[in-house]
């Protein structure tokens, strides 16, 4: 079949009348007629029953003309696509991320990244609630744990495993840890959220697995506030290594029964509205973050 005599057939639909498709696509009357009827004798049955005064489909015709459609709409997603990956890197990408992973790592890097293209305008939205990324017109949205959502699509930035960290300070003071048990004499730092209290601490090790509920004194809903008081002295505390990667590098944090596994952290995830293609500065800024995010 010829793809090019389907889309004269759903033009000449959509005008409503052979005379009318010509005009619109600069072609003769009869170039059109010459052409459907052909396209008519590849399908062997009629597509269009021809009067004076108006155009109508067959039954055939009707379900030709619904496929029609959708290659008509393939093709524009083709065109958009290609003309996407032509163009530079330009206009305005809306960014959401949770707070303690934006103040820490994303805006540094989307300072970088507007940086490498100037003819772009970033917005980012700091925020731990769920952000609706439809109706707060949100390009791309950073987000620990995948979400089961067939509006949106997630593409696995990296892993995010958890620690064990405290002070110099405190564990000089409280004294060093050597098993899991022991955690239930020291005091603990606690992320807590309205009512949900996460103070269940699992660890496994060659002597099994012990699960506690981890003694405290201070709960906060903050993960950058959580490394803030553990700096100073606050206790022991469980996060996201990705929080206080710089911690340990500087020795503010030293790690915590370092030979018993914790509980498998959730993936960091770019999310973003599923659509027929990707507009360009998001695909490049997805690409950036998966270079340079854990790096």
């Amino acid at each position: 079949m010829n793809p090019q005599r389907l889309a004269l057939f759903s033009a000449i639909v959509q005008a409503g009348s052979i005379s009318k498709a010509a005009v619109g696509l600069g072609a003769s009357k009869s170039v059109l007629s010459r052409q459907l009827a052909k396209l008519e004798d590849e399908l062997g049955a009629r597509l269009i029953q021809r009067s004076t005064r108006k155009l109508t489909l067959t039954e055939i015709g009707e379900l030709v003309y619904a496929q029609a459609q959708r290659i008509d709409q393939a093709m524009a997603n083709i065109d958009e696509l290609t003309g996407q990956y032509q163009k530079e890197v330009t206009g305005r990408l809306r960014v959401t991320c949770p707070r303690p992973l934006g103040q820490r790592y994303l805006v540094p890097l989307l300072v970088e990244f507007a940086q490498r293209y100037p003819k772009l305008e970033v917005s980012l939205q700091v925020d731990d609630r769920m952000v609706d990324l439809i109706a707060e017109n949100i390009d791309v949205a950073i987000r620990v744990a995948h979400l089961e959502d067939s509006t949106l699509v997630a593409r696995r930035l990296g892993e995010n495993p958890r620690v064990m960290v405290a002070s110099p300070a405190y564990l000089q003071r409280a004294g060093v840890p050597q098993h899991p048990d022991d955690l239930r004499q020291h005091d603990c730092l606690i992320y807590a959220s309205g009512a949900r209290v996460f103070d269940t601490w699992s660890l496994e090790g060659e002597d099994g697995t012990t699960v506690l509920q981890a003694p405290h004194r201070l709960q906060i809903n903050d993960g950058m506030a959580l490394v803030a008081a553990a700096c100073a002295g606050g206790g022991v505390l469980v996060i996201d290594r990705l929080l206080v990667n710089e911690e340990l590098a500087s020795g503010a944090l030293v790690p915590v029964l370092p030979d018993y596994r914790l509980r498998a952290g959730q993936p960091i995830y770019a999310v973003y509205p599923a659509r027929p293609w990707l507009a360009f500065k998001t695909a490049t800024f997805i690409a950036f973050l998966q270079e340079r995010l854990f790096v």
